[in-house]
């Protein structure tokens, strides 16, 4: 941080991100196949990226599961990743983070 001034000193915003993760381990423990475990790994990681990009998790995934139907090209699946959602509506009052 003293060569890049972009850089926070503190990493708390890391550790708080990782919470939930960490929160979640003993319950995890429990998942009934593999593919249960990464179906929850998946939806985790959708859902902290949305966190992560200022967007309403939610909001989010209602937004996803609404329109990925439509979707047929790989241009258009890319729309629906967090980082290129650009909906004020998905947009968080009180930013995550």
């Amino acid at each position: 941080y003293c060569e890049r001034g972009d850089l926070k000193i503190s990493n708390a915003g890391a550790e708080n991100a990782i919470r939930p993760f960490a929160l979640g381990r003993k319950a995890w423990l429990f998942a009934d196949t593999s593919q249960g475990a990464k179906a929850s790994a998946t939806c985790y990681s959708l859902i902290e990226t949305a966190k992560a990009n200022g967007l309403e998790p939610s909001a989010y995934i209602h937004h996803v599961l609404t329109h990925i139907a439509d979707a047929v090209t790989l241009e258009q699946l890319e729309t629906l990743l967090p980082w290129n959602a650009e909906l004020p509506a998905l947009k968080n009052v009180a930013q995550y983070g």
